[in-house]
C-alpha cells in the first residue's frame, strides 16, 4: 500500500525546534518533488517546502526561508523538515506530500497525494 506518514509534531515555546519526519512506502510514478504542506485552522493548505526527489536543493515560501530546512534520504526513503526559531504564526497540520513537480503557496493538481498529517503547535 503506499502511504505517507508523518511523525515529529509536538507543542513547544516560540524560539523552539522541531524536526518532523515522512516515511513513503512506495511512490507515485509521475511525482517528481516532494514537499511539506501546512493547515492551520481556518486557512487553506499551502505549501511550505519542497524538493526534487534525488535532489538537495530545497524551495521555501517567505515565511519560513531561513528558519526551515527540507531534507530527504533517498535510501530510506524519508523526507524531513527541520524548524527552527519557530513562531506561533507556525502553528499547523503539517502534511508530507507528494508533487507532480515542486511548488509553493496554495495547494494545486500538483499535489498527487499527502498523508495523516503531524500537527505543531507554538505557543508565545
Amino acid at each position: 500500500v503506499q502511504q505517507l506518514v508523518e511523525s515529529g509534531g509536538g507543542s513547544v515555546q516560540a524560539g523552539g525546534s522541531l524536526k518532523l519526519s515522512c516515511a513513503a512506502s512506495g511512490y507515485i510514478a509521475s511525482s517528481n518533488c516532494m514537499g511539506w504542506i501546512r493547515q492551520a485552522p481556518g486557512q487553506a493548505r499551502e505549501v511550505v517546502a519542497s524538493i526534487y526527489r534525488g535532489g538537495d536543493r530545497g524551495y521555501y515560501v517567505d515565511s519560513v526561508k531561513g528558519r526551515f530546512t527540507i531534507s530527504q534520504d533517498n535510501d530510506k526513503n524519508m523526507l524531513y523538515l527541520q524548524m527552527n526559531s519557530l513562531k506561533p504564526e507556525d502553528t499547523a497540520m503539517y502534511y508530507c506530500a507528494e508533487m507532480r513537480y515542486c511548488i509553493l503557496g496554495p495547494v494545486n493538481a500538483a499535489v498527487l497525494r499527502w498523508g495523516q498529517g503531524t500537527q505543531v503547535t507554538v505557543s508565545s
